[in-house]
Formats: structure tokens, sequence, C-alpha cells
């Protein structure tokens, strides 16, 4: 598929992964959605069933699309909360998180490098959180979703000189998510409080994730490597009412 770019986007059969999987193919590129389960179906997307907290199952994953596709960009979007309090998070929960949200991260850039290298060209965008910078019941998941910018940062230094850019989007409360509903159910009437509690007044749409996810990925977006971006309304910020 040489002279045509193909994105490979994680966690794209649903909700944020699903719109940037939409977003891109109707953008015309090729797009490759590794997930659990497939997506709907698009003429431009390729869905590759793999389940990323299993190491050996991602690699397996990442050699075979390495050897069918030359990857120009790389999504890592799916992500796990498990939610617990400090003192029932047990050390496996941590471990899985790790895996899933770095190891996969590390082990399908590895396996996408050597396509964008010859071509002079990348870009790789992690998602990270607006849950990273704290968040109660988030141990693992701040954990590892903050690890994810120290990755990308060095990252975007070793890289730069190849023509690759690797780039971070951290979203706030995301609606129609299963993420977001497996801690809100709909009709939680929390979920309008948590609204609220936003600068801007509204949780966010995939729309808002994936337009930021599209700025990063542009060939034009050249000069931009080793940043973070947040998506969520103003919340990572921080409001103190008076």
């Amino acid at each position: 598929m040489s002279g045509k770019h193909v994105a490979v986007v994680t966690g794209g059969s649903a909700g944020i992964g699903a719109d940037i999987c939409r977003t891109m193919a109707e953008a015309g590129m090729h797009v490759v959605s590794i997930a659990r389960r497939p997506g709907e179906p698009h003429a431009n997307i390729t869905h590759v069933a793999a389940d990323l907290l299993d190491a050996a199952a991602t690699e397996a994953a990442a050699a075979d699309i390495a050897r069918r596709f030359e990857v120009t960009h790389f999504v890592h979007n799916a992500g796990v909360v498990r939610a617990n309090l400090v003192e029932k998070t047990p050390v496996s929960d941590l471990a899985a998180l790790n895996q899933l949200h770095l190891g996969a991260a590390l082990i399908l850039t590895q396996a996408f490098l050597p396509a964008m290298k010859a071509r002079a060209f990348g870009r790789v965008i992690l998602m990270s959180s607006r849950a990273a910078v704290g968040l109660a019941t988030r141990t693992a998941y701040a954990a590892t979703k903050s690890g994810m910018v120290g990755m990308a940062r060095t990252w975007a230094l070793e890289l730069a000189p190849h023509g690759i850019t690797v780039n971070v989007v951290a979203p706030g409360p995301i609606e129609a998510t299963e993420m977001f509903h497996d801690v809100l159910p709909k009709g939680d009437p929390r979920i309008g409080k948590l609204a609220e509690a936003i600068p801007v007044k509204r949780l966010g749409t995939p729309a808002d994730v994936t337009r930021a996810v599209m700025f990063f990925a542009a060939p034009e977006a050249g000069f931009v490597t080793g940043q973070l971006l947040y998506v969520c309304g103003g919340a990572s910020v921080g409001t103190i009412a008076i």
C-alpha cells in the first residue's frame, strides 16, 4: 500500500476509537482497527481482533499488521479504567494497565517504526487522560496514563530526525462512550452535576477528541512534537468557587 497513508487505531470498535477510525477513513486513509471485537464495516477499515492486555497477542497482531501494511500513523486509543480506592487496588490491575497503556504502545510502535523511518514520515499519537493529573479511585489508570506522557516525550526526541512526530491527547469526561458509562450509567443524576463542574459547562464528545487527533495526524503538523493537549473543557486547569 505504498503511497497511501495507513493508520492503525487501537480500541477502534466503539466510542472515541470508532469516531477516529471513521474520520480517518473518510479522509482517504486506510485504517486498521485493533480491538477485541470488530467495529462497523467500512470499505477503508480493516478490523484486526486482538486483546492488548495480552503481550503475546499484541506482538502477534503487530507483526501481522507490519507485514501487510506500510503504517504511517499509529493512534493508541485503547484504555481501561479499573477504578478502585488505593486500599483496594490490586497490584495485578497496575500490571494489566501497564501492559495495555504502555506495553502495547511500545510493542506496536516498535513494529511500525521501520516503515515510518523508511518513508521519513510518521505520526504517533498516544491517548492519555485528564485523570493523569489526579483523580480519586484512579491509581492504576492515572499512573499508566501519566506514564504515556514521559514515554511520548522521549520518543519525540529520538524520532524527530526521522520525520516522525509523537504527541499525546488527554481527554476529560467524554459522554457516549463505554468507559464513561461504566463509571456513570446513563440517566445517573451525577452526569449533570459533572457537566456543571466543567468550566465550559458540558461534557465532551468523541468528535471533540477526534479533532485534536486529526490535528496531530496531519502531514502539515510536522513542527509539533512531544506535546500534550488536554481536550477537557478546562477541567485540567481546575476551578475555585469563591
